[in-house]
């Protein structure tokens, strides 16, 4: 039976388009100004957004669509770690996989002011160009642009992009992404984020593209790879960052993202950062244990050990949306939870796609904590449930990777970061984690 508007704000960004459309240009954070290195960060369904889907769908099509959409993410992810392109199967329907949050840029001379979707697992910037085969959204005009110019064959940074190759002397590049193939031009101009301009900024002025996957908004890598933004101003920011995803409760979906060391959080705890030379992008940490309520549930060591030669460990993303874990660890949460939700109740356990342990009747759920080298994360209910009031249906917000994902990664995703500050601090090899009620 189709639910269309009768849900809880728990997980239910498409039903808030709805909502979003009889309150945009009535929303005036969505052009506060943004001050020092401080940007604003906006979920790609928010008011501010141009992104956000062009039809309603009932809680369970938004429940599957994320759930697509996570799917692709994992296979790009594991393309990644396994250093291969894999080309995901969108089984009849557009599967969009871009990351969930995005922040504004201005780019060039004058600025023009654009949308670009962070990503902790990328490290180039890419953005839509003038003259684009196939992009479908707000396009950069670099001919508009005085301090525009192209990278040439030549230049360093040519050989840090995948797939190099010289037109008219000047470097071009195309790449994977998801199910998608991009073509772009190796590029240099001025990036404004927040009041910090940043000149000659390299990134992909996207020339061509095909397929489902690209992210329509373009993209700021924060990976901590060749070419990211950690990269390219360590002198300014010294590799440090932090953000703040507001919740799916929220109508305004307004976050932070802080770029330098200045203004971070002085209480935090950390976990080391672990590195692999082979996915230098990628933020490993050391998850040593799971506990559920206050039972830590017995997983197999291999399940969460760190192996820089297979890139099996575990992974913090802002792409994203629903943790996973690989098999053996997912079990293991998952019947602890089901034992401690249904008690001597007994309850009925059902699905609802990738989700396995879902309930049709209220449910007391116990807390995650997720147990680091040096830091313990515990989720409260808003982390790790999405839940329907029309049907009262419930399920545990997390899976382990679908069966045609060969994965070896756990993912630490969007869902379970909001309301927290994750702070990146590359030059201590540390990450942080702190709660903080972001969402404005």
């Amino acid at each position: 039976m189709e639910r269309t508007l009768s849900f809880s704000l728990s997980l239910s960004p498409l039903f808030l388009f709805l909502v979003f459309s009889l309150v945009q240009g009535q929303n005036p954070k969505c052009d506060t100004q943004e001050h020092g290195s401080t940007l604003q960060v906006f979920h790609v369904f928010s008011p501010c957004s141009p992104f956000r889907p062009s039809k309603a769908l009932s809680w369970e099509e938004s429940v599957l669509q994320l759930q697509a959409k996570d799917q692709a993410r994992l296979q790009f992810l594991a393309s990644l770690v396994a250093g291969r392109s894999v080309v995901p199967i969108a089984s009849g329907r557009q599967i969009i996989q871009s990351p969930t949050y995005i922040v504004r840029a201005k780019i060039g001379t004058p600025p023009q002011t654009l949308l670009l979707a962070m990503d902790t697992s990328n490290d180039a910037a890419w953005i839509p160009c003038t003259a684009c085969d196939g992009c479908t959204s707000s396009l950069f005009a670099p001919e508009k642009s005085t301090t525009f110019k192209n990278v040439n064959c030549g230049a360093p940074q040519c050989n840090q992009v995948p797939n190099p190759s010289c037109g008219s002397s000047s470097c071009n590049f195309n790449f994977t992404y998801g199910s998608s193939t991009i073509g772009a031009n190796l590029v240099q101009d001025t990036v404004t984020l927040a009041t910090d301009p940043i000149p000659g900024y390299t990134f992909g002025c996207v020339a061509k593209t095909t397929g489902p996957s690209t992210p329509p908004q373009g993209l700021l890598g924060l990976g901590r790879g060749p070419l990211s933004l950690l990269s390219q101003t360590q002198n300014l920011y010294q590799s440090t960052f932090s953000y703040c995803l507001p919740s799916f409760k929220s109508l305004n979906f307004s976050g932070s993202l802080r770029l330098g060391p200045v203004a971070q959080p002085i209480r935090i705890k950390y976990t080391p950062l672990l590195k692999n030379p082979r996915r230098s992008s990628l933020y490993y940490v050391n998850l040593v244990a799971i506990r559920v309520g206050r039972k830590v549930v017995d997983i197999p060591q291999e399940a969460l050990a760190f192996n820089p030669v297979t890139g099996a460990g575990t992974i913090f993303d802002s792409g994203t949306v629903f943790s996973r874990l690989v098999a053996p660890a997912y079990v293991a949460v998952r019947d602890e939870f089901r034992r401690r939700v249904g008690g001597k109740a007994n309850l009925t356990v059902t699905s609802l796609g990738g989700f396995d342990t879902c309930y049709t009747v209220p449910i007391v759920a116990p807390t995650i904590t997720l147990m680091f080298s040096g830091m313990n994360v515990t989720l409260p209910q808003d982390n790790i449930l999405i839940h329907s009031s029309a049907g009262s249906t419930t399920c545990l917000a997390m899976a382990s990777a679908p069966d045609n994902v060969n994965s070896v990664l756990n993912v630490i995703a969007n869902m379970q970061q909001q309301n927290h500050r994750v702070l990146f601090d590359v030059p201590n090899s540390r990450l942080g984690v702190a709660r903080e009620l972001c969402t404005k």
